[in-house]
């Protein structure tokens, strides 16, 4: 006894429902992607909250471009940084670093504060940072490079600025010297939280 052989049903009303479904397949495939495209250039549904609080870099910036030298830690960074002597507001945003960096907990260790000045600090407060900030790293600031960056991100370049950097050195987050420390904890614990590295 043979057993019987079914063959495909080739007729024009099942090559069109074939037709369809790859269709469908394809659209469900690659239309995400196009709506996704057409959304960031149209600016079309976009979200107008926001969860962090300072301004968001997305130009690829990194510590190589701002002109910090040696600061190649793998942890997240509090950068205090000071285009000229470190005055009042570079001060304050260096001890907003430090209370930010003690107020993250049991993720303290996995960020570090920095200062980086285009002038060396007066000696007095060099013995108060070793004395009071004995983590706090110091690096040097390339003025050139770091004003260039600051056009860039539209900052008053005189000021001091606070960044928060990743541990690649990419700049994510750049806040000014009115900044009062709770909202920059708040990026930087989402950060940390959001991130699998550092």
């Amino acid at each position: 006894m043979n057993p019987s052989i079914t063959m495909p049903d080739t007729t024009p009303r099942s090559r069109v429902t074939g037709r369809l479904q790859l269709l469908l397949i394809l659209a469900i495939v690659i239309g995400p992607m196009v709506l996704a495209t057409a959304m960031f250039y149209g600016n079309f549904w976009v979200p107008e909250s926001r969860n962090y609080h300072g301004e968001l870099l997305g130009t690829g910036e990194n510590l190589e471009n701002l002109g910090v030298n040696g600061a190649e830690d793998k942890r997240w960074q509090l950068l205090v940084t000071a285009p000229n002597a470190c005055t009042e507001d570079c001060k304050k945003l260096v001890f907003l670093a430090r209370q930010i960096n003690i107020g993250l907990n049991r993720d303290a260790t996995r960020a570090t504060h920095t200062l980086a000045t285009s002038q060396p600090v007066s000696s007095d407060y060099d013995h108060q940072l070793k004395r009071e900030y004995p983590q706090l790293a110091q690096h040097s600031l390339e003025l050139s490079r770091y004003q260039k960056t600051l056009q860039l991100t539209g900052a008053k370049a005189e000021e001091a600025q606070l960044w928060i950097v990743d541990p690649h050195g990419n700049l994510v987050l750049r806040y000014d010297s009115n900044n009062n420390g709770k909202e920059t904890l708040k990026d930087l614990q989402h950060l940390l939280k959001l991130s699998r590295i550092g």
